[in-house]
């Protein structure tokens, strides 16, 4: 590094808005939320999503509560192009929701772009192309005049191109791309021009977008540079004013709530931070924040363990456990003075109670956690020592929270015992309490049906050892697992669903394994883990579900006992 940056490095000018309002501002309602987890997430992925991921995320965006998600890039590949033709053909856009695609300033993918969309009830239209000094004179070779008019030019050829289909209702968006490294001046004047194309109005609002394409400042200059776009734009009652911030600062949450705290309407994100570089602004951090603070997101976060398992499944990415709101270990503390003070503000707390409690700034119960790692944090104690050596001696691999649950058997264990457990006792210990050795192998078939993509099923028939006697079971799903559990549910009567899913090889070669660890949330009470082991990778997914339920019942039993006896 040098020891003179400012050779190298220039500071960010600040605006000079003497007379801002935004520290002052706030926050009391939601804003419009826009999901770009599916174009903007999606073109930052190592491999981007096929259409079957591309639509288990907008299912689960819908799921939340999003009404406005941008699906694609429909000019950019034939993927993007087939899944926005999927969402309208097979009507899988609720009324409620709108899509939206993102087009640049070029003639033959805006005509592309429009095409994708013949048949939607309703769609947003987004245009951009670069306005900011490096852009114009490095890239581009384009004197401001030039920019304005390529700006212009291609807000006439969607006003041409919407007229065309005149049964869906068309939202046009314009972002000046870079905004974050652009003059004040030169972004209003490109603006102003797209909104007079468009005739923005009250009844006919269009969608301006301002981005921190690459976060250049601390927020607090951001949020002055949209106070004064705010105050400045022409016909800004004509414009529904929207902010997308990046996050190369690491302060794209703080960008995106003083942005809204600036005039901004709405704001664009990803789930969990998603995005090219260092990520797009955490859209669940800013909605978790206003929810901290009694202002309803209006967004559905009560199954985040879920929604991490989706977003991890589509984008191929772990989501860090120190992530805020949804990391596994958020909720966690390992400090002996900061369990004391929980312990005790959990004992001094009465339902009903406004939430006032030390280093949890929100129930985890709200987003669908429990509270075991929090109150029981001592069992949590050697969690890593114990996973090294089962992991370095046995080739177990277990992932984070099955870490967790194990741990409590093994404290259990240890405090009975008083003594060190060997890596042998561990793995005799984890073997009883997953029964590695008593769940027996399933003999099954899987018979192809017919159907592909989203629609396609199969069928599994097989034999179960289940209460001492072989049973047939029979289950239609989308794969081995789902049919399954639906088996399981007549076979057994308990209704079993993954929550998530791991699994990895023991050896190499014909003397391979693979283990599976799978958390089940069985009969909607009880969330614990499964772990099966069988030279089959689909068996031993299989085993893991009946290791599972097996667990359950006899927890349940326990505690059933438990209630029984006396006093």
């Amino acid at each position: 590094m040098l020891k003179q940056p400012d050779r190298k490095y220039r500071a960010f000018a600040p605006i000079g808005l003497k007379d801002r309002t935004w520290p002052d501002a706030v926050l009391t309602q939601a804003p419009i939320w826009l999901s770009t987890d599916l174009r903007d997430g999606n073109q930052a992925l190592v491999e981007p999503m096929d259409i079957a991921r591309k639509m288990r995320m907008f299912e689960q965006l819908v799921a939340i509560g999003f009404k406005e998600i941008e699906v694609g890039f429909p000019s950019a590949s034939q993927v993007e192009f087939d899944f926005v033709r999927k969402l309208i053909e097979e009507d899988r856009i609720p009324d409620d929701v709108t899509i939206q695609v993102l087009t640049q300033a070029r003639d033959h993918l805006i005509t592309r772009t429009f095409e994708s969309l013949q048949g939607a009830p309703r769609a947003i239209v987004h245009l951009y192309n670069a306005v900011a000094p490096v852009m114009r004179k490095v890239v581009l070779g384009m004197s401001e005049d030039e920019i304005v008019e390529l700006a212009t030019t291609h807000a006439e050829m969607f006003k041409d191109c919407a007229a065309k289909q005149p049964l869906t209702q068309w939202t046009f968006q314009y972002s000046p791309e870079m905004f974050s490294g652009t003059d004040l001046a030169f972004s209003k004047r490109v603006v102003d021009a797209v909104t007079e194309v468009w005739g923005a109005t009250p009844q006919n609002q269009c969608i301006i977008n301002l981005p921190s394409t690459v976060e250049h400042s601390t927020p607090n200059i951001f949020a002055d540079m949209i106070e004064w776009m705010h105050r400045n734009l022409a016909r800004r009652d004509g414009i529904v004013l929207s902010v997308h911030p990046h996050n190369d600062r690491g302060t794209g949450t703080a960008a995106g709530e003083f942005a809204l705290m600036a005039g901004a309407d709405r704001i664009e994100g990803c789930l969990f931070g998603n995005g090219e570089r260092t990520g797009n602004l955490d859209l669940v951090n800013v909605a978790l924040n206003l929810y901290t603070q009694g202002v309803s997101p209006e967004l559905d976060f009560s199954r985040i363990d879920d929604i991490r398992a989706t977003v991890e499944h589509c984008n191929q990415i772990p989501v860090h456990p120190r992530h805020p709101y949804v990391g596994d270990l958020v909720y966690t503390s390992f400090s002996g003075s900061h369990q004391d003070a929980i312990k005790k503000a959990f004992s001094a707390r009465k339902e009903g109670d406004m939430w006032d409690m030390p280093y949890l700034p929100i129930d985890p119960k709200d987003v669908g956690r429990s509270y075991e790692a929090v109150i029981r944090v001592n069992s949590q104690s050697g969690k890593g020592g114990m996973a090294y050596l089962l992991e370095s001696e046995y080739g177990i691999e277990m992932p984070r929270r099955l870490q967790m649950e194990f741990m409590q058997t093994v404290q259990r264990v240890m405090d009975v015992a008083g003594k060190e457990l060997s890596a042998a006792d561990l793995y005799a210990l984890f073997e009883r309490e997953y029964g590695l050795k008593t769940v027996h192998a399933l003999q099954h078939r899987v018979l192809e049906e017919q159907g592909e993509g989203a629609g396609a099923s199969i069928v599994l028939r097989g034999d179960l050892q289940w209460d001492g006697e072989t049973c047939h079971i029979e289950g239609r799903g989308n794969g081995p697992i789902d049919a399954f559990i639906h088996a399981l549910v007549d076979a057994t009567g308990h209704a079993v669903r993954v929550i998530d899913y791991h699994q990895h090889a023991i050896g190499a070669g014909a003397d391979a394994q693979a283990v599976a660890y799978l958390e089940l949330r069985v009969d909607e009470s009880q969330t614990l883990f499964g772990v099966g082991i069988d030279a089959d990778t689909i068996s031993a997914s299989l085993k893991a579900i009946v290791s599972g339920l097996e667990r359950a019942r006899g927890q349940g039993a326990r505690s059933a006992q438990s209630v029984a006896e006396p006093a």
